[in-house]
């Protein structure tokens, strides 16, 4: 080879590497925006000030960890609207890199096929470990089997008694493993007329349905995927019966919310959200100021156990997204870091979906903050206990259509006295053939 054949070569070489590692440079110093989608307020409809505290403080911290890297979001989106926001984003291909998934939407997100499968995301993270969530929040991001979002914020739903109207029946309040024989017991002691008009007006429960009495008698509804509802079995027909003697304690009278917030009812079911919000100042005075009251679990029926419905916020990954690996990463950080699960309890009203959080004493103080000294604050270790081992509703389309039907004509059987048997195998049908369609 001669030496200007050489020289030639040699500067091409040069030339190349020079621009390859412009590109490099390039490419390492571009800014990388990263599409964030969320609502502002409460996923459980409480009142919240401080909505995008915690998604700023992650924010932050991610794009101090990787400065090339901005996350942007939409402010003012309320949860009313966000479905709909939502829907619009992914009709215009627009759809976010990482977003929360309204338990509403998340059957039809994953079956349109707009999140990622994060099963390949999860087994690549040698970092990750799904033995850190709460198994029941797991599920709440399973469709067919498949984890497609990943949980963010929970909360079970606790039974509210009323302490001054039991005292003043002289009536203890119940353990944590009490039964449907307490309730009915307690509620038959407390439901009276006690301004004398011949019709009673102080009351046992409000808002205690067939599915809360269902799902502490062990039912599954849809058993091993089956769309298919399951209303004849006996543990299901033992549910309603058991909601129906309640109901008959009342003598017709229909109890209102107006009733409990007057303090004349003594149980009604209402999630932990409730429990932190008007457990504590300020909303604590704009509701049941007249009278104590505590949380306690749901009373086990004689086929199942003291345990409830568990609803979780889930966040996701668009499947269209062209940053999987930083999405990934910020996903990750709200979902799985521990200080950023932490602030769940400081500034929003749910709990962590991360056991080691939720079961910590710093997560105990935090409840404790804003509550007087005299007021008894949910155990850490019922309340890890209650999640762990709650109800999940099943994912998959037309579930809460199902449901939604299956409550309301339940309510009309007892409301008109029907017999119980044979109108829940009509029910059954009718749903099934619902499914079908």
């Amino acid at each position: 080879m001669n030496k200007k054949k050489f020289v030639f070569i040699a500067g091409c070489i040069g030339f190349i590497l020079c621009l390859l590692q412009a590109v490099f440079i390039l490419r390492k110093d571009r800014q990388i925006t990263i599409e964030l989608g969320i609502f502002a307020g409460s996923n459980w409809d409480v009142a919240n000030a401080n909505s995008y505290v915690i998604i700023d403080k992650a924010i932050e911290r991610f794009e101090q960890e990787h400065k090339n890297v901005k996350i942007h979001y939409t402010s003012g989106i309320l949860k009313r609207d966000y479905s709909e926001w939502l829907a619009q984003q992914l009709l215009m291909g627009k759809m976010p890199d990482v977003f929360m998934i309204l338990s509403d939407d998340f059957n039809r997100l994953a079956s349109l096929g707009a999140l990622k499968n994060l099963e390949k995301l999860m087994n690549k993270d040698t970092a990750f470990k799904l033995e850190k969530y709460f198994s029941t929040t797991l599920l709440t991001g399973q469709y067919n089997g498949i984890q497609f979002a990943l949980p963010y914020e929970t909360v079970p739903t606790l039974m509210f008694v009323n302490k001054t109207l039991l005292k003043k029946e002289g009536i203890e309040v119940p353990d944590s493993d009490w039964t449907w024989d307490d309730l009915l017991e307690i509620s038959k002691k407390v439901t009276k007329d006690t301004d004398g008009d011949g019709y009673p007006d102080q009351f046992g429960t409000y808002n205690y349905d067939w599915l809360d009495a269902a799902y502490t008698n062990g039912v599954v509804l849809f058993e091993n995927g089956d769309t298919k509802i399951s209303l004849t079995n006996e543990k299901v027909v033992e549910a309603v019966k058991f909601v129906k003697q309640l109901y008959d304690l009342n003598q017709g009278r229909k109890v209102t919310q107006d009733d409990f917030d007057s303090g004349k009812v003594a149980f009604m079911p209402l999630t932990f959200a409730d429990y932190r919000t008007y457990k504590t100042y300020p909303y604590k005075i704009k509701k049941y100021l007249n009278f104590r009251w505590d949380c306690i679990t749901l009373p086990a029926g004689p086929a199942g156990d003291n345990i409830s419905e568990v609803n979780t916020l889930l966040m996701g990954i668009s499947n269209k997204t062209k940053h999987e690996k930083l999405a990934w990463e910020f996903l990750k950080l709200l979902t799985y870091d521990d200080e950023i699960q932490m602030d769940i309890f400081r500034y929003s009203q749910g709990a962590s979906v991360l056991k080691n959080v939720t079961g910590s004493e710093e997560a105990a103080i935090i409840l404790q903050e804003y509550m007087e000294e005299s007021e008894k604050v949910i155990d850490n270790n019922l309340l890890s206990e209650v999640l762990e081992q709650g109800m999940v509703a099943p994912q998959f389309l037309k579930y809460k259509e199902a449901v939604s039907l299956a409550t309301s004509e339940i309510r009309l059987i007892i409301e008109n006295d029907k017999n119980i048997d044979s109108s829940l195998k009509i029910l059954q049908n009718k749903i099934n053939q619902y499914l079908k369609q």
